[in-house]
């Protein structure tokens, strides 16, 4: 008696790969916007980055090339909406979005003032609302499908002290993305927020200078570090590609764990 066996049809692994590919990347003079410009141009695609510092812009666009990647440069004041509109309409479509301009300014609530609601505000929530509104015009009017990545934080879903401000316009980053998802689903653009720690950057060396404000953190993270830049990188690359296809109105933790206590 004998027996016999089929070898089984395996599902071949998405493509991380963005070969083709056109990305937008706002905040991308530096920092986390640096940093997945540098993921999405290691990947394959084709990077334009968005800043308002044309000098900060061409030392990262220099650096990309120098690893073999292409990168444009588009100085742009994000909180400005003609600019916006205009700018995008002339050096779009894109396939991937990746807003990351951001800033915080950490008081309590009390001690704020207009200036600072008003910056934080338009910087971290009304850029993003303009910006993703041109680039998903573009994305909707070529039929072209897209990924839309917000750099919300981990604050977009918790609280801190000194940070009422910012967890306000991050709590809405994660809204937006939600209601977006089912706006743009129909037309195959996903949209995702990315959700990192305390990152160490330029925006964050003052703060952790500050021994007790680094043990505070560290004691919050159950891996028990500070979150670095290449941290986000592959979080980036997976929102943005083939291999999350189908995720959408998500929000990817990368925290270290804080959010799971």
């Amino acid at each position: 008696m004998s027996s016999s066996s089929s070898t089984p049809v395996l599902p071949s692994l998405p493509s991380f790969r963005l070969d083709g590919r056109t990305a937008l990347v706002t905040g991308a003079g530096r920092g986390i916007g640096a940093a997945a410009a540098a993921a999405l141009a290691q990947a394959g695609a084709a990077v334009t980055l968005a800043a308002r510092s044309r000098d900060e812009l061409q030392t990262v666009a220099a650096a990309i090339k120098e690893r073999g990647g292409r990168a444009t440069v588009l100085p742009l004041d994000v909180t400005d909406s003609a600019a916006v509109r205009e700018r995008i309409a002339q050096s779009g479509p894109f396939d991937i979005l990746v807003n990351s301009a951001g800033t915080n300014r950490p008081a309590l609530l009390a001690d704020t003032p207009d200036s600072d609601i008003d910056a934080v505000t338009a910087l971290n929530l009304k850029s993003t609302l303009y910006v993703t509104r041109e680039v998903a015009r573009g994305m909707v009017a070529g039929r072209r499908g897209g990924s839309i990545i917000t750099v919300s934080s981990q604050m977009g879903h918790v609280g801190g002290p000194r940070r009422t401000l910012y967890c306000a316009t991050k709590h809405a980053m994660e809204g937006m993305a939600k209601a977006l998802a089912w706006e743009l689903g129909p037309q195959g653009i996903r949209v995702n927020t990315l959700c990192p720690t305390f990152i160490e950057t330029a925006m964050t060396a003052g703060m952790f200078r500050d021994e007790g404000f680094r043990e505070f953190v560290t004691s919050r993270i159950a891996l028990g570090r500070v979150g670095q830049l290449s941290d986000i990188m592959g979080a980036v690359v997976f929102l943005a590609s083939e291999a999350s296809a189908m995720v959408t109105g998500s929000a990817l933790m990368v925290d270290g764990g804080w959010t799971a206590a």
